[in-house]
């Protein structure tokens, strides 16, 4: 579960973009949604998509993934790789993600070019042509082609932000297929991605496995953080995945990811339980959560990508997704302490 990360993930610069923003890092956010525009503008949509999930730093994306079998790793953590095989999966959450982040950066005064606007429609296009399918998801599994309801959540996602910057500024786009794609991913996600015997939606259709990746459903506006089936949802994950306020992201066991080993909790997904709890008006149990995560960085603060249940970090360090999701928790945090209906809004 040691993964070559010297690439730049989609996912990961969108949510830097947006971490950036909500910091008012406006120049650096203007530097790296320059970058993220290049790559939505890069190639036409074939199977696999109008984007790649990763780069390399100059923008290309040959990264075959072989193992060095004469290295050891660190404390024998073989195989060491370079590359990354994960490079040619669908993953149709990155889609949402970086519409996410291109539309907070417009409302924040970075607008969208025309190139770029007409780069965001030809993406558009294409997902809604290909959102109703198998991918490999947010986790990057390799146990096959899934449908996973958080990669259905930010196709919805897409769909919602490039309307929005449509109506804001008058732009053309296929307005009318766009809002029929949305729409339908809603219903889908809430007929198929919920689970009657769970009262929660759950992390792959006709599943009762929970995935804490769906701690964002409220925080990209999906669902109310007050709806009934979201409390009950967030409740479910309390009792499964929530471990003295540490968050697992999935139970490998019960939902095979084609991977070896067992796994800490995910620093990344104790942030989101901090965002998902203060929006749902639980403050007192989102700032304790977020001091208990304060006291597992190390002697300069910094995070690797999981918790052992040891208390040592273990994974990939430092982490990007986790230091991300720790200022957004922060600032949520924050306005909720501040503001008492902060999730009613």
């Amino acid at each position: 579960r040691n993964w070559d990360y010297r690439y730049t993930w989609v996912r990961d610069a969108s949510f830097s973009v947006y971490s950036l923003l909500r910091l008012g890092f406006t120049d650096e956010s203007a530097q790296f949604s320059g970058w993220l525009r290049d790559r939505v503008a890069g190639r036409a949509g074939g199977e696999g998509g109008p984007l790649n999930i990763m780069y390399r730093i100059d923008g290309s994306s040959d990264l075959k993934e072989e193992p060095l079998e004469h290295w050891s790793g660190y404390r024998g953590s073989r195989p060491v790789r370079i590359g990354n095989g994960a490079s040619d999966q669908l993953q149709l959450d990155i889609y949402g993600e970086a519409l996410d982040s291109i539309f907070f950066a417009d409302q924040r005064g970075l607008p969208v070019g025309h190139r770029g606007w007409t780069s965001i429609c030809e993406l558009l296009d294409w997902l809604a042509a290909h959102w109703d399918q198998p991918e490999e998801g947010i986790w990057e599994t390799r146990g096959g082609r899934k449908d996973f309801t958080y990669g259905r959540l930010m196709c919805w996602v897409a769909f919602d932000r490039g309307i929005r910057m449509a109506a804001a500024h008058g732009r053309p786009g296929a307005i009318d297929r766009w809002t029929g794609a949305r729409d339908a991913v809603y219903h889908q996600i809430m007929d198929a991605g919920w689970s009657t015997d769970r009262q929660a939606f759950v992390q792959q259709y006709e599943s009762d496995v929970l995935d804490s990746a769906l701690l964002r459903m409220p925080a990209v506006g999906f669902i109310s953080p007050y709806d009934p089936m979201w409390a009950s949802t967030l409740a479910a994950m309390d009792d499964e995945l929530v471990s003295d306020s540490l968050v697992y992201r999935y139970d490998p066991g019960a939902s095979p990811d084609g991977l070896r080993g067992s796994e800490g909790t995910f620093s990344l997904c104790s942030f989101l339980y901090v965002d998902a709890l203060a929006r749902a008006g639980r403050v007192e149990d989102a700032r304790l959560a977020f001091e208990k995560m304060l006291t597992y960085a190390n002697h300069v603060g910094l995070y690797s990508e999981e918790i052992a249940l040891s208390g040592a970090q273990i994974g990939n360090f430092p982490q990007a997704f986790t230091h991300l999701a720790l200022i957004d928790a922060a600032i949520t945090l924050d306005e909720a302490i501040d503001h008492p209906l902060f999730g009613r809004r």
